[in-house]
């Protein structure tokens, strides 16, 4: 039996800050890899998009990903 919502779940009422024409990543996406790189250890805007890399298999199991993982620019734009 599972309580509670997912992390997913949680972030999709979130409303993306970007502009339209500025939308080459999923927001969703982004989220989910910000906050599960921060849990995990992550600092930096660069930290996140390494950690992304090191766990993309794992992350495409769950997340769409159709441009790859965020840069660390990405991440600074959404955060900063």
């Amino acid at each position: 039996m599972m309580i509670g919502k997912t992390l997913l779940e949680c972030l999709e009422g979130v409303e993306d800050p970007r502009a339209d024409y500025n939308r080459r990543h999923n927001f969703l996406d982004i989220m989910a890899i910000a906050i599960l790189s921060v849990i995990s250890g992550s600092d930096t805007w660069d930290d996140m998009e390494n950690w992304g890399r090191a766990k993309k298999e794992w992350l495409e199991s769950f997340l769409k990903l159709p441009n790859g993982i965020p840069s660390h620019d990405t991440f600074n734009r959404i955060f900063p």
